[in-house]
């Protein structure tokens, strides 16, 4: 390749803010080098479906919408067919993928120290209860319940590095209860959910995602929650059990005591006994948190700085105790009051000794787990998933966790090979700049790999093929539905 003789004023500006030119027009071979180190992951006994996992990947990275296998396809130059096969049948291993960037997450230094792992929930709406684990069920961004599929989702973000580091790492699809029932049977069958797979509460999945982090040997410091998996005493038992330090969110309502309460546990049989199952206290008096607030004594504590300005609020923080299985166990109180007025609550269980401006730091770290599912949706489509079958969620999963982290390397690349021009401050007059986000990487990448317009001989193929597939979708359903109709009349 002949190189260039000049240099645009375009080009220039380009490298004063940290995106040079060459490495803009060399990302579509990093997008192959990044696949080629993943490529067998997606192998099964009798092929290696790897170029199609190319093709879903640079799908995700580069188109706007209609990010389903079809449209995909079509972008990729490959049957709509062999991707919805890859994707809902091929049975390659999601969760080999997810090792594979938890293998690189911990191979960079920079990374080892200051993470945080998120856990939350994520919420798509649903036109029926036919996909795996659609159901009637609460959906957050809706604020109602609606019919939805509801996943528990793990992020891990870092501070420390520079422009920051967030990336989805995880994920656990939850079935309500009635979807083991045994009416759902035929269902569970159709959509290759496996029969080990048993009713577990989303408590209990952020636990199970928990444990195999940590037992992955992930680096980090503090795990945070919500309120919904926060108040949980069990959940918040079992992370204290692993000697790491949650950060968990809880309601207003949530009692405490200031002081240590005396338990009386007579009741227990023998040391190792079960606890009785009502544990009497024979001194101490709850409180509610919010009633706390009028005794708070309040910091004004900058938390990060933002393109906004600085994240400055107030916070205060109490040593309390709860009480679980018939042990007072002994945590921070950490109290919020944000920008609008609201305050927020949560309690952690790090040392005593632990600095007001490290627990405030802390607790705002969750907005990270709500930015990492807000660009799985708006940047990589994830809301615009449809398939039904459980495998192909499980595959969906993995291939957006392979975009995000791609982004998220990429972003942590340019900030720590390509400087800024620090003239930039003085003539922007301020004292940062910000960061490439993932909708800037992926406008990079639509320069270099555009995306495909089609002639008006291709878009006829493409339509008069999608007339054709609708055809025989129709001509299957009505064979199924007569063979219902004859085992329906069929004489006992």
């Amino acid at each position: 390749m002949k190189e260039k003789e000049t240099i645009t004023e375009e080009e220039n500006e380009g490298a004063r803010w940290g995106i040079p030119y060459g490495t803009i027009c060399n990302l579509g071979q990093r997008v192959y080098e990044f696949w080629e180190r993943y490529k067998d992951c997606f192998k099964n006994k009798t092929r290696n479906n790897g170029e199609y996992a190319l093709d879903y990947l640079e799908g995700l990275l580069r188109m706007e919408t209609d990010r389903h296998f079809s449209e995909i396809g079509r972008e990729a130059g490959v049957s709509g067919q062999n991707i919805q096969h890859f994707m809902s049948n091929s049975p390659w291993s999601g969760d080999e993928v997810c090792c594979q960037v938890l293998k690189e997450l911990k191979a960079i230094p920079e990374l080892t120290t200051g993470g945080v792992l998120l856990v939350d929930e994520s919420c798509n709406e649903k036109a029926g209860d036919k996909s795996a684990g659609s159901a009637k069920q609460y959906n957050g961004p809706l604020g109602k319940l609606e019919t939805s599929q509801v996943g528990v989702f793990f992020s891990y973000s870092n501070l420390n590095v520079p422009q920051g580091f967030w990336t989805w790492i995880k994920g656990k699809l939850y079935f309500p209860k009635k979807w083991f029932d045994e009416d759902k049977k035929t269902l569970r069958n159709e959509l290759g959910i496996p029969n080990s797979l048993i009713f577990k509460t989303k408590i209990e999945l952020a636990w199970d995602g928990i444990e195999e982090l940590t037992k992955q040997d992930l680096p980090y410091e503090i795990v945070g929650f919500d309120s919904l998996y926060g108040r949980d005493s069990w959940l918040r038992a079992n992370v204290r059990g692993i000697g790491k330090i949650y950060m968990a969110e809880v309601p207003v309502d949530t009692n405490v005591y200031l002081e240590k309460p005396e338990l009386d546990i007579s009741g227990r049989k023998g040391r190792f006994g079960p606890s009785p199952s009502k544990i009497k206290t024979l001194s101490g008096k709850l409180v509610r948190v919010d009633s706390l607030r009028e005794k708070a004594d309040w910091k004004q504590i900058l938390v990060r700085t933002t393109e906004r300005g600085n994240l400055c609020e107030r916070f205060s923080a109490f040593r309390v105790w709860t009480v679980y299985e018939g042990l007072a166990v002994d945590d921070w109180l950490i109290i919020r009051e944000e920008s609008d007025g609201k305050y927020s609550y949560a309690l952690c269980n790090a040392s005593d000794d632990t600095s007001i401006k490290r627990l405030a730091w802390w607790k705002c770290q969750r907005y990270f787990i709500e930015r990492s599912n807000q660009d799985a949706k708006s940047e990589f489509g994830w809301d615009e998933f449809q398939a039904r079958k459980y495998l192909a969620w499980e595959h969906q999963l993995a291939l957006t966790i392979l975009a995000s982290w791609f982004v998220a390397q990429t972003k942590y690349d340019f900030a720590n090979n390509y400087s800024r021009d620090p003239e930039l401050l003085v003539e922007l007059k301020t004292d940062i700049l910000p960061a490439l986000s993932v909708a800037n990487v992926r406008e990079l990448l639509r320069a270099v790999m555009p995306l495909k317009t089609l002639t008006v001989e291709e878009a006829t193929t493409l339509v008069i093929e999608h007339l054709i597939n609708r055809t025989r979708s129709r001509r299957c359903r009505l064979r199924k539905q007569e063979s219902t109709q004859q085992l329906q009349i069929a004489p006992s």
